[in-house]
């Protein structure tokens, strides 16, 4: 029997995008793409792409920064339905998905920021996603939106907290372009127990 568990949703590919080295730091430099050909290291041309990268801050409680580890965050995916609320929060009309430096945008999927770690997301030709975990929202966007928009991303950490959308890494090769359909697969097995007591110990 399948580990992975096939659902009903799907989410649809909204938009494509690449993020290139930044030219300043804490700044994202992000470009919408017409298709993103993926390979097991992610996309050739994106900042994040690799099978490893040296680790950072998300890690530390478990690698020196620095450290050579596996890339489970070759993609950056955000909710159009939760990028929409994040831009509400900030007062804007619409949120440009490359001042977030978002790979894809897919709709349709409710709560897409807490997928479970290890879903999968399918295209059409086979290309498969795997969820890592929560992206949490940084100081870039801030600094790119406020530029972008003579101020108004100052309050972009607290708005988008819990609507970031996930990081995740390339399981199978293929091509995603814009309307592509995504299908999820979920872990079949219930959350983990002791999970509620160590977020309690945390607070």
């Amino acid at each position: 029997m399948s580990a992975i568990l096939a659902t009903e949703i799907r989410g649809t590919v909204t938009w494509l995008g690449t993020q290139r080295r930044p030219v300043e730091r804490l700044e994202i430099f992000g470009e919408e793409l017409a298709e993103m050909p993926l390979t097991l290291a992610g996309y050739a041309e994106e900042v994040h792409a690799g099978e490893t990268r040296p680790s950072c801050s998300r890690v530390l409680a478990l690698h020196p920064r620095g450290t050579e580890i596996r890339n489970s965050r070759q993609l950056s995916v955000v909710s159009a339905e939760e990028l929409a609320e994040v831009a509400q929060g900030l007062g804007l009309d619409r949120l440009d998905p490359a001042w977030l430096g978002a790979s894809l945008v897919v709709s349709g999927i409710p709560d897409f920021t807490h997928l479970p770690p290890s879903s999968r997301l399918q295209g059409p030709d086979g290309v498969t996603l795997v969820v890592d975990m929560e992206n949490r929202p940084c100081q870039e966007p801030a600094v790119t939106i406020a530029k972008a928009t003579g101020g108004q991303g100052k309050g972009f950490k607290a708005a988008a907290r819990g609507k970031r959308g996930i990081t995740a890494w390339v399981e199978r090769a293929g091509v995603l372009r814009p309307g592509d359909a995504l299908r999820l697969f979920v872990p079949d097995q219930r959350a983990w127990a002791p999970l509620a007591g160590l977020r309690g110990a945390a607070d």
